[in-house]
């Protein structure tokens, strides 16, 4: 099962005033309290102490929180307070809050939940922000909501591949060694444009309900045809005795029906089984069926500490040399021989 995720997001502004020359001598941890407002589905207040909380130094900072008074759905409020200058601009620089919180699912309403708070000396304060007798202060709330509806993993390859098992509606067949594959014009049209150009052009088979192959084995076929509707292949311990061997002959069928993604799986599964043994015979097979990505990888893994001198006298190696010569001139090159 996966998510379908969707984010929304809301955001707003208020402004704040605070009498200051008739709270300045207030008693430490007495507090102002704002009414309060709604923003973004949640309700807010600002709480303010002139003089400072107990956790303020001695009376002489000036504190604002801004709390969260209301039950909460799940989210992630970024929060902030800026001081409004002799000039009536905010001026982060010199006195700023902001924070980034989760928002809790749900709590209990009585309890207050500071969401973010500010400190700020009474000598700045009176310096830069003192507006005939007023403190003025803009709190900024921008709160975000991950929407999620479950979403079951995709079922496509599964009904495709039931619609190959059934046969249903099929309109072409294909004769390997006696052995008779059926399928869907459309669907391997869709999937190749090789099938496209010969079953749905102006070739002859376009015409003919059956067509023998000769050039590819009947499990090799199989495999292939099974990805085309899938998009899947099977694990290696359902590809025989010799999956690596099959992996090589899948790669030249994705090759001849320009099957690029089939192509590259079978590229990655050769060389996650690349050894000393296999080298050889994996870089003739990356070479014949132009797939650079693991040439280059099987060349890299030839130059790599004493792998040359383990695989030179190998059967992979010798029939390498004896199809490609010109790999030698690579290996030289990449060796700086």
């Amino acid at each position: 099962m996966t998510m379908l995720e969707q984010r929304t997001i809301d955001s707003a502004s208020r402004e704040f005033r605070l009498n200051y020359e008739q709270t300045k001598r207030f008693a430490i941890d007495k507090a102002v309290y704002c009414d309060p407002f709604s923003i973004c589905g949640h309700m807010w207040r600002i709480v303010c102490y002139p003089r400072g909380d107990i956790g303020s130094d001695s009376g002489e900072y000036l504190t604002l929180y801004l709390e969260l008074l209301s039950t909460s759905t799940s989210g992630k409020a970024i929060c902030d307070i800026l001081l409004l200058n002799k000039n009536g601009k905010p001026c982060s620089r010199i006195a700023s809050s902001r924070v980034c919180v989760p928002l809790p699912h749900s709590r209990n309403a009585a309890e207050w939940v500071f969401i973010t708070s500010m400190y700020i000396s009474f000598n700045n304060l009176e310096e830069n922000f003192l507006t005939e007798g007023h403190i003025t202060w803009v709190c900024s709330i921008m709160v975000s909501r991950d929407v999620s509806i479950p979403m079951p993993a995709s079922d496509i390859g599964k009904h495709f591949g039931m619609l190959l098992d059934s046969m249903d509606g099929t309109d072409i067949s294909f004769t390997i060694d006696n052995e008779t594959f059926h399928a869907h014009r459309a669907v391997l049209a869709a999937r190749s444009p090789v099938f496209k150009s010969e079953l749905l052009g102006s070739m002859a088979e376009s015409t003919m309900p059956n067509i023998t192959l000769c050039d590819i084995a009947p499990a090799t076929f199989r495999v292939m045809l099974r990805f085309m509707y899938t998009d899947a292949l099977p694990r290696d311990d359902e590809l025989g005795d010799s999956p690596l061997e099959m992996m090589r002959h899948l790669l030249a069928a994705a090759d001849r029906y320009a099957l690029d993604r089939l192509k590259l799986i079978c590229a990655q599964r050769l060389l996650d089984g690349l050894s000393v043994d296999t080298v050889g015979t994996t870089l003739a097979c990356a070479e014949m069926y132009s797939c650079l990505e693991l040439k280059s990888k099987c060349i890299d893994f030839f130059t790599a500490g004493e792998n040359f001198k383990k695989a030179f006298l190998t059967k992979g190696f010798i029939q390498l040399v004896q199809h490609f010569p010109s790999i030698i001139d690579e290996l030289r090159e990449r060796m700086g021989l």
